[in-house]
């Protein structure tokens, strides 16, 4: 019954050394998920933890269990660092290792004294509350990817109840002293229970992982690699089936004479000049998204904008950008730009309709000397696109 024991811990190590090799393939493969790293680290601590108490299920000794006992805990902390750090972006590497030593101290002190049953029902309530804690981060997390990250919290609660099983059998029975590995039906069905966990959350990490990088790509093909601020497909795909009502304003903004600026500096003037503006999207509160259209030219959505507050933003950007100084190899360099402005109207109440409205007003405020904003007038929504 003990060899049969052993293979299972063996097994159970091995699926674990597949899992860590897994998870660090994959965070080589995409570096930005830090918390793949520190899942690397934490299953780095159990591997020779579960092989270490293989070998101290053939061969007691109280040194052996509280060194197997110890790199389990850290593991399992571990991991639940890697979890939060998942769900928080920040890692919490050092105060999960921290709460390991405390929960390795408690389990090392009553083995030292001879209790070593104790100590065993010590590790498998504290590996409990780490696994519950980690199952918890998932689960709070799961919005992002609603059925691998439910799963990996079912496989980390469900493992975790198998160690509070562990535990009630050896303080129900009084096992406070065994000399030996724990040799029960709880302990068979943890091992069963870690070994197919191991495989389901290797599974679903590769699930999760593959979510992430997808949605990854879908924001890049998103967003105006230059500025940062959102492309023209992402301003399309947020207000193009929209109807726009009469609080609804579209702003149209082009740097002024930017084809002289690129042919008197080049193009990395050119560009700085184009951030230099992004920037100032950006710090501007009351926009409810800015985008970048292609080359100099900007759009901004504003909704629940009262009358003239659409014309007063866009004048305060104006202004802000005209007098900003923008140092590019020790030389300053000033720009400006137009703006047109155009509201939703119930004769004009799609996007595609109010931005050619406020194209309109932009070419206006080109004609009429650059540098300031225009209005939209009351004619026709589909008033044809011109270029200044």
């Amino acid at each position: 019954m003990m060899l049969d024991y052993r293979t299972l811990l063996i097994s159970l190590g091995v699926s674990t050394l597949c899992l860590l090799l897994t998870i660090l393939g994959t965070w080589m493969a995409r570096r930005q998920d830090g918390f793949l790293l520190t899942c690397v680290v934490g299953l780095a601590f159990l591997v020779p933890g579960i092989f270490t108490y293989s070998y101290y299920t053939e061969t007691p000794s109280p040194w052996i269990a509280v060194a197997c006992c110890s790199l389990m805990l850290m593991g399992f902390a571990t991991i639940y660092a890697a979890a939060r750090q998942f769900r928080t972006g920040a890692s919490s590497i050092g105060a999960g290792l921290q709460a390991s030593l405390w929960a390795a101290a408690l389990t090392a002190l009553p083995i030292a004294l001879g209790l070593d049953g104790l100590g065993f029902v010590s590790l498998n309530l504290a590996a409990a509350s780490m696994l519950f804690a980690t199952a918890l981060e998932y689960w709070r997390a799961r919005e992002e990817a609603r059925g691998p990250l439910t799963g990996m919290a079912a496989l980390y609660a469900m493992t975790g109840t198998s160690f509070v099983l562990c535990a009630a059998v050896l303080a129900l029975g009084h096992h406070w002293v065994l000399g030996k590995a724990p040799d029960n039906w709880a302990e068979d069905l943890n091992i069963a229970v870690s070994i197919a966990g191991m495989t389901g959350i290797g599974a679903m990490s590769l699930m999760v992982h593959q979510a992430r990088l997808t949605e990854h790509h879908r924001r890049e093909s998103l967003t105006d690699a230059l500025t940062g601020l959102s492309n023209r497909r992402a301003l399309f795909e947020a207000y193009e089936k929209q109807s726009f009502s009469v609080e609804t304003a579209v702003i149209v903004f082009d740097i002024d004479r930017f084809k002289l600026i690129n042919d008197q500096h080049g193009h990395a003037v050119g560009d700085e000049v184009i951030r230099a503006f992004a920037e100032e999207l950006n710090r501007c509160a009351g926009l409810t998204m800015a985008a970048r259209l292609g080359g100099e030219e900007f759009a901004a959505v504003l909704r629940n904008a009262a009358p003239g507050y659409a014309e007063w933003l866009s004048e305060r950007i104006r202004r802000n950008f005209a007098d900003r100084e923008i140092h590019v190899d020790g030389e300053v360099i000033r720009a400006t730009v137009s703006a047109g402005v155009a509201y939703g109207r119930e004769d004009c109440a799609d996007f595609d309709g109010i931005l050619r409205k406020a194209d309109a007003a932009l070419y206006l405020a080109k004609r009429n000397g650059r540098n300031r904003v225009e209005l939209a007038t009351s004619g026709s929504c589909t008033a044809a696109r011109s270029t200044a």
